[in-house]
């Protein structure tokens, strides 16, 4: 698909070989406090899963794709389109790259640039958010690098460790 295929990544639906990759992701703790997880997922419910992500965005209100480098069916990470509202044409938006070495190469940049110009052709929204926790600053630099604005603060909105956490919510408007 040329729509989600750049110079070094491209993004693909989910495939039952993806089991184990999305079975590590999800149960990663060091990376629940960006999913709001807290309890991990066993094998079977990732199947379900898998065997239920052929759902059209439109019935399932999200869509997660896995993120390949160019010339390789392996997935290094997942993007995500979730709360998909087509009545007000908006849409959250989230990225996750599994392997530290696999950060600060342009992967995310690359796979969130396709994503975005996705939901805005041919999904044809109006805007996309996306929650980050103020100190994640690479994320802070990744979207607001796109033009992705803090219109808020929520305050304490995270439960982390024995306190809470802000976390601010960054939109990025369509421009005509």
């Amino acid at each position: 698909m040329v729509t989600l295929q750049g110079d070094t990544v491209y993004l693909r639906a989910l495939e039952p070989d993806d089991l184990d990759f999305v079975y590590q992701m999800e149960n990663d703790e060091s990376i629940w406090e960006v999913s709001n997880t807290v309890t991990p997922y066993s094998r079977f419910l990732i199947r379900q899963y898998l065997e239920n992500a052929h759902q059209d965005i439109f019935q399932a209100k999200q869509l997660r794709l896995a993120i390949c480098k160019n010339n390789n069916f392996e997935a290094v990470g997942l993007i995500d389109i979730f709360d998909f509202d087509p009545i007000n044409h908006r849409a959250g938006l989230g990225i996750v790259i599994k392997d530290t070495f696999n950060r600060n190469e342009g992967i995310g940049s690359q796979a969130l640039s396709l994503l975005i110009e996705y939901a805005f052709t041919q999904l044809q929204l109006h805007q996309l958010y996306a929650n980050i926790t103020p100190n994640n600053t690479p994320s802070v630099s990744l979207f607001t690098n796109f033009g992705f604005t803090c219109t808020g603060i929520k305050k304490d909105w995270n439960k982390k460790g024995s306190g809470y956490a802000d976390e601010a919510l960054y939109q990025l408007i369509k421009q005509p």
